[in-house]
């Protein structure tokens, strides 16, 4: 019998539904996989043990009086950027300590009516700032599949307790592959939907034309599953899209036949781990061989995705930032003048990382320098997304390599800030195309570690990118791998 924390959450709710565990049984036993794990992988900001069980049971309760809510009774972990209501937001920042938001993001409100059960705030890269979590205001995040190692980020908390057994699924948040590359570095499928397709209600903001939640899971099915619980229309959110959500359960069928399938040749480029291109390469034949069409294409202007990035989000990033002063909420540190205030307030609140995006960010929008970075940066980005087009016009959807190479160690990086910047090089440019994009597992190193596979579609056509990911995973066996923990 399976362990209860190593359950996907289709088997956990096949078993609900069953009656032959409750959800106070498998909330139990997350709780107790937590305290025997967590000292090692530091996933979680805060555990809210007390708030878990109360759902759990209430959960069995609704499950009793027949409810049958999508997921009633399932432990899921929150990345600490989204506003969650009673309970501690820090974004991973020392500058929030202490702000408790009197409400709920629209997708944590939406998983609450859907019977989740929340088991706490998971750490993350300061902001969402950062590859490897090692950026966190608090602490650094342990890779499960070897501790020495990160497990990417900005979302690497969220991803490593769904990897170590300490969730059953998680919430990210994804910029510029904030929830595929911690994916593809723990073994996990992580979803990046449509820009618009959930709502950012509520989430604490790094870049507003970026920032999407997803989902992170231990399979395509159950990633599907969240994201046809937190997608749809806000109207609290003026980027939302008012289209109804397909359902998304009914497109997974392992069937790819006549598919065809881009490949870019931008995307097999020098830098790239052996092992990785080879795993890659292995999954298109895979998919070939189940009776889809490779078709080259070309994405030409990808090289430019890593400037325009640090270009566009920072500059974002200096106006959202600008309102963590110390007046309302979070840290306040006092001064002679409120000049005074504002300075000490965030040169202690702010880390490294967040004051040089901010300052990269400023300068990119200060005057003199305006047309020339910042508007030349979204001038490329329209150029990026028209790459897209004209490739989507040849093929159903495009798949390369997640991340360039598999989990480096801790503090390997952390030096030179552009080699940890090439760590989102193959995520960036869907992101900035606002296009759907999902990792899952498709290989491992010498050393054992995950590698990911990355399929990307059309805005709006996420039902396609589960299809193609859903038919490889049947026909592999990558996604049943768990980590030595």
């Amino acid at each position: 019998m399976d362990t209860l924390y190593d359950l996907t959450v289709h088997a956990a709710l096949s078993r609900l539904n069953a009656g032959e565990i409750s959800s106070l049984d498998l909330t139990q036993a997350l709780l107790a996989r937590i305290q025997a794990v967590e000292n090692n992988v530091c996933a979680y900001l805060r555990v809210l043990e007390e708030d878990a069980l109360k759902q759990a049971r209430y959960a069995d309760q609704r499950r009793a009086e027949g409810d049958l809510s999508p997921l009633l009774g399932i432990p899921i972990a929150l990345k600490d950027t989204f506003s969650t209501k009673g309970v501690e937001t820090t974004c991973g920042s020392q500058i929030l300590r202490g702000y408790i938001p009197p409400f709920d993001a629209t997708v944590v409100r939406r998983l609450k009516d859907a019977g989740a059960v929340i088991l706490g705030k998971t750490n993350q890269d300061e902001f969402a700032m950062g590859s490897s979590t090692e950026n966190s205001g608090f602490f650094p995040t342990h890779n499960p599949w070897d501790l020495t190692r990160v497990p990417g980020g900005s979302s690497g908390g969220s991803a490593a307790a769904v990897a170590a057994g300490e969730a059953l699924a998680a919430l990210g948040t994804d910029t510029g592959g904030s929830v595929r590359q911690p994916a593809s570095l723990c073994g996990l499928v992580g979803v990046r939907p449509t820009y618009g397709r959930c709502s950012r209600y509520g989430l604490i903001a790094f870049a507003s034309s970026l920032d999407q939640p997803g989902p992170l899971a231990r399979t395509v099915a159950d990633a599907a599953l969240l994201l046809q619980v937190i997608a749809g229309h806000d109207p609290r959110d003026g980027t939302s899209w008012p289209d109804a959500v397909p359902d998304y359960l009914a497109a997974l069928r392992a069937d790819v036949r006549g598919l065809r399938i881009g490949v870019p040749k931008e995307y097999f480029v020098t830098g790239v781990q052996p092992d990785v291109e080879k795993a890659v390469r292995d999954a298109l034949n895979v998919l070939q061989n189940m009776g889809a069409e490779l078709v080259e294409v070309t994405l030409p202007h990808s090289e430019y995705a890593l400037p325009v990035y640090y270009l566009i989000a920072p500059a974002e990033a200096s106006a959202n930032l600008a309102r963590f002063d110390g007046m309302r909420y979070g840290l306040r540190k006092e001064g002679a003048t409120i000049e005074e205030m504002y300075a000490r307030t965030r040169g202690a609140g702010f880390g490294p990382e967040v004051i040089r995006r901010i300052m990269l960010g400023t300068y990119a929008l200060s005057a003199g320098y305006y047309d020339a970075y910042y508007l030349k940066a979204q001038q490329v980005r329209t150029l990026i997304k028209s790459d897209f087009d004209r490739a989507f016009e040849q093929v159903d959807v495009i798949i390369g390599p997640t991340s360039p190479v598999t989990a480096f160690r801790l503090g390997e990086r952390t030096a030179n800030p552009l080699e940890m910047y090439l760590a989102d090089i193959f995520t960036l440019s869907q992101a900035l195309a606002g296009i759907p994009a999902l990792s899952l597992p498709c290989g491992c190193d010498a050393q054992g570690l995950p590698i990911g596979l990355q399929i990307a579609a059309p805005a709006l056509h996420e039902v396609r990118m589960f299809q193609v990911a859903y038919a490889y995973e049947q026909a592999t066996t990558w996604h049943t791998r768990r980590p030595p923990l």
